[in-house]
């Protein structure tokens, strides 16, 4: 699956944006320490504009702009056959970035969004405008490669296309070597308020109260 697959799944704008809130709460909670976390969500990241995010530290991320022209995402796979130094200097993938509308040509070029030679850390580039029906992405040719997954779409973009507790249930086992009861980890899908019960039940060591930046820095309806 490459990003045309990808953009052909993802969903409406604002389950992506709630999915996006309940990903970043559950790891608020399961790594109180904010460099070790997967997902982040910063609804105060710039001036009407609000960032989803994803890291893993091995050099794969993405980046989800909310903003009031629409919203822009950007990723990258760092094994990708396409990514920026596959060529010297390095350089976006032809027709990655050629289509943008003019509205999000500013986050390609986001500092936050380069790496440190200021080239765009992406494989992949898809958006779609507030007046779009549907999403898009540039006349990217994607090299065949046999796991099908060339440019990392489908598996940056993974829980997002998921949507399901169970699918993060499984990702918070491998990654955080946690199980928590699938119920309460829907309880947070489904943007329910914390209490102190369902904090416990994700992490015993954290507090609700401890909570509250992560809360409202993230949006997570209280």
């Amino acid at each position: 699956m490459t990003v045309y697959e990808v953009i052909e799944r993802l969903p409406a704008p604002e389950i992506v944006r709630a999915r996006s809130q309940a990903m970043a709460m559950l790891d608020a909670v399961l790594s109180p320490e904010w460099e070790f976390r997967y997902y982040s969500y910063d609804t105060q990241w710039a001036p009407s504009e609000e960032l989803a995010s994803m890291k893993d530290g091995s050099g794969n991320d993405y980046v989800v702009v909310f903003s009031e022209s629409g919203i822009y995402a950007q990723a990258t796979y760092h094994e990708s056959p396409i990514n920026a130094y596959r060529v010297s200097p390095p350089a976006p993938w032809p027709g990655l970035f050629d289509s943008l509308p003019q509205a999000f040509r500013p986050f390609a070029q986001e500092v936050a969004f380069l790496d440190h030679n200021g080239v765009q850390r992406a494989t992949v580039c898809l958006w779609r405008e507030r007046t779009d029906s549907e999403w898009k992405c540039g006349n990217v040719q994607v090299p065949d490669q046999d796991e099908g997954d060339a440019d990392g779409a489908e598996w940056l973009f993974g829980l997002l296309l998921e949507g399901r507790a169970e699918a993060y249930l499984e990702f918070a086992e491998e990654y955080y070597e946690v199980a928590p009861a699938l119920e309460v980890v829907q309880h947070v899908y489904d943007l329910k308020p914390l209490t102190q019960d369902i904090v416990s039940a994700l992490n015993p060591a954290v507090r609700l109260e401890d909570l509250a930046e992560e809360i409202a820095q993230i949006g997570y309806p209280v």
